[in-house]
This record gives structure tokens, C-alpha cells and sequence, in this order.
């Protein structure tokens, strides 16, 4: 039987601002119209005998009806439920709960558990199959428990998305559909209450021939975004921004977005406010926060108006931008 504990540590959005350390004044303006509210929950799945920390950004009560879409994250290597916090403020003032995942395994413990010189051997470690395989089962566990406890009667369990940055965007597109070959067989993770995907600077699946063939199954909407200066520098896994275009260009659904930013970095995506340019960084976030949320509205309301006006507003900090909607 698995065992929960829940703890709300915050619930308005400006004492939110002021501990997370919002870096904009826009953002800071912005996290004024509503305020929003945050849990943190320490959860076990006793089958895999695994800790699954979470963090919940929930929309104002005041101003939601109905039941709310939910956005389930999935943090990059070395990451933490803590982080990308930018996104979960702004989801949850666009009416959007989100659930940001904490995979034990692969999260922040990698940099401060060991020595310095055992690094790499844990990065290594954190990206193997076995990992890879958990975090997928963290986003299902996490689910389940979402579902099944006091917040599962006003979340909508029709309108959940996958989201995730870095190896988080390999996690989330295993969960939506794709499939990779081990012992003859392929291993389906799929979870069928994904409606749709946010893939932010998605690494290739490393070691394997086809991209086609793993994502050719995925077949919901999906929205990918990365930057021209999008590297990553882990030895043995470098990858730069034309893997990005190629997850984006191999997607089998034919409902998918691209955005590609000039310059910026792998972390601009992150809670970092300095890497990628100061003046470019709080740009981008505000842009993905605002792309995210017009992809949202429009894959689950059918309003497209913001998503066709983004690239417009936007184009003075982009390099490319495409759609096959």
C-alpha cells in the first residue's frame, strides 16, 4: 500500500515571488494578478521502493470553474522539484495546475553526494536504462496518487500533459508514446491519459539507430522548443540544437510546433537568471511561459488565438518557428 505525505508549505503567490527569487519585473508584475497556490508532497511507491518528491503550483480557487487541466514535469538531469519554478507560476495563473516531479536517481543529489571526481561515473549512472525507465514510472505513480487523493476532484484526468526539459523531455515523450527497442522487444511506456506533450530541448535517445522508429508511435500534439546556442556538455552525451529539430522533425503525430530562440543556452530554460545573456534570459522565459500557455489553451479549450500571434510578438528573439497545426 503506498504511503503519502503532504504538506502545504506556501499559498500565495507574491510570498511564493519572494522565495524563489523571481528574477523580472515583469514576472513580478504579473504574479500580482492572481495568487496561486503551492504544495509540496514527499510520496513512496512501496512496489519500486522509490521516493517520489512533488511539488504542486495550483491555480487560484477564486477565479477557476470546472475542474482544472494539469501539467505533469519532469525536471533535466541534476534538477529538482524546486526548480523551473517560472513555468509552474505562470500555468497556474493561466488557469493550468502543474505537478513538477522530483526523480530521485537523477536530481540534485548527483552534484552534492561523492566526490567531485566520481562526477561523471553518477552522470553516467543517472542516464542509464534502468533510470530512465523509473523516471517514466514516477510520472504514473504520480498520477495515481494525484487521482486518487483530495486534489483528484478537481483536477481533469482528460486533460493532463506531458512536459520536460532536457533528459525530463525524453522522460516525457517515453510516457507519450515513444518506444525503444531492448531484448527484442519494445518497451511500451506509454500512459494513456497523456493528451499532449512539451518537449523543451529534448536530447536524442542515445545509442539507438532510428529516431524514427521510437517516435514514429507518438501521436499527440506536441510543442518543442530549444535555442540556436542549445548544447549540452556531458561528456560522452554532447548534443547541440540540430538534435532538437531532429526529435521535432521525426514526431509522428502531425500536430506539432516548433521554436527555436537565437542564442540563448541549454539552461536558459532552467530557474538559472544569468546563463544564455541577462538580457536575453528573462526575454525567453517570458516567451516559453507565454508559448506554453497559448499551446495549453489551445490543444485543450480550442482557443487559438494567442498560439497564432506568439511567433509575431515574439520575433525580434526568434530564429525559427514552424507548425504543422
Amino acid at each position: 500500500m503506498t504511503t503519502r505525505r503532504q504538506i502545504i508549505r506556501y499559498a500565495v503567490g507574491g510570498s511564493i515571488a519572494l522565495t524563489l527569487g523571481c528574477t523580472s519585473d515583469s514576472m513580478r508584475r504579473s504574479q500580482n494578478l492572481s495568487t496561486f497556490e503551492v504544495r509540496d508532497a514527499d510520496w513512496h511507491d512501496q512496489r519500486r521502493n522509490r521516493s517520489v518528491p512533488v511539488r504542486f503550483y495550483l491555480p487560484d480557487k477564486k477565479i477557476m470553474t470546472g475542474k482544472r487541466p494539469l501539467v505533469v514535469f519532469s525536471h533535466g538531469i541534476g534538477g529538482s522539484r524546486y526548480g523551473y519554478s517560472y513555468l509552474g507560476r505562470a500555468w497556474a495563473q493561466a488557469g493550468f495546475a502543474s505537478l513538477h516531479l522530483q526523480h530521485v536517481g537523477s536530481d540534485r543529489m548527483l552534484w552534492i553526494a561523492g566526490s567531485p571526481l566520481d562526477l561523471v561515473s553518477r552522470l553516467h549512472q543517472a542516464a542509464r536504462d534502468s533510470e530512465a525507465i523509473a523516471r517514466v514510472e514516477d510520472v504514473s505513480f504520480a498520477l495515481d496518487q494525484t487521482f486518487s487523493g483530495d486534489l483528484g476532484q478537481t483536477i481533469d484526468p482528460n486533460s493532463v500533459i506531458a512536459a520536460g526539459h532536457s533528459y525530463g523531455a525524453n522522460t516525457s515523450l517515453l510516457a507519450a508514446g515513444a518506444q525503444v527497442e531492448r531484448g527484442g522487444r519494445l518497451l511500451n511506456l506509454h500512459d494513456i491519459r497523456i493528451r499532449a506533450a512539451i518537449v523543451i530541448s529534448a536530447p536524442p535517445f542515445y545509442g539507438e539507430l532510428s529516431t524514427h522508429r521510437i517516435l514514429n508511435s507518438v501521436q499527440i500534439p506536441s510543442l518543442h522548443i530549444t535555442a540556436t546556442n542549445d548544447v549540452i556538455h556531458i561528456p560522452g552525451y554532447y548534443s547541440d540544437v540540430t538534435d532538437r529539430i531532429h526529435i521535432f522533425d521525426n514526431m509522428g503525430s502531425h500536430h506539432k510546433i516548433l521554436a527555436v530562440f537565437e542564442g540563448g543556452s541549454h539552461s536558459i530554460f532552467t530557474d538559472r537568471s544569468g546563463t544564455g545573456g541577462l538580457l536575453l534570459n528573462p526575454k525567453v522565459k517570458d516567451a516559453t511561459s507565454k508559448l506554453t500557455s497559448a499551446f495549453l489553451h489551445s490543444i485543450l479549450n480550442g482557443d487559438h488565438d494567442d498560439l497564432r500571434h506568439w511567433p509575431i510578438k515574439h520575433h525580434a528573439i526568434l530564429s525559427r518557428f514552424t507548425s504543422t497545426c
